[in-house]
């Protein structure tokens, strides 16, 4: 497994922006499908986007479409997240997760798991 941490998450207003960021260790981190979740307060896990091993083809949840970016340094095994336009309801704590191979957007498809970013966003 490969080992996560997250962080870059705070509290921003609406419409601005924040970018997380996710540190790989462990196996390496090129052949691993990368991904974004949030959980907000009492809802369950949510798929955010994603980016494939090789390739780096990208998939977002509707809702993010042309406000996130998700992307991959595999030089230095980072993994991020640009987020603008934000707005209250992308309030959440925000997780990297990694895959083996190509992974949807299920959360128990994922292998490893980082402890979580929280991002607050005020109205």
């Amino acid at each position: 497994q490969v080992q996560l941490v997250e962080s870059g998450g705070g509290l921003v207003q609406a419409g601005g922006s924040l970018r997380l960021s996710c540190t790989a260790s462990g196996r390496t981190f090129s052949s691993y499908t990368m991904a974004w979740f949030r959980q907000a307060p009492g809802k369950d896990r949510e798929f955010v986007a994603r980016i494939r091993r090789y390739d780096s083809l990208r998939y977002y949840r509707d809702s993010v479409k042309g406000r996130f970016t998700i992307s991959r340094d595999n030089a230095k095994n980072t993994l991020y997240l640009q987020m603008s336009n934000l707005k209250p309801e992308d309030t959440a704590v925000y997780f990297c997760a990694a895959h083996r191979s190509d992974g949807g957007t299920a959360v128990n498809e994922y292998d490893s798991w980082g402890q979580g970013t929280q991002v607050t966003v005020s109205s």
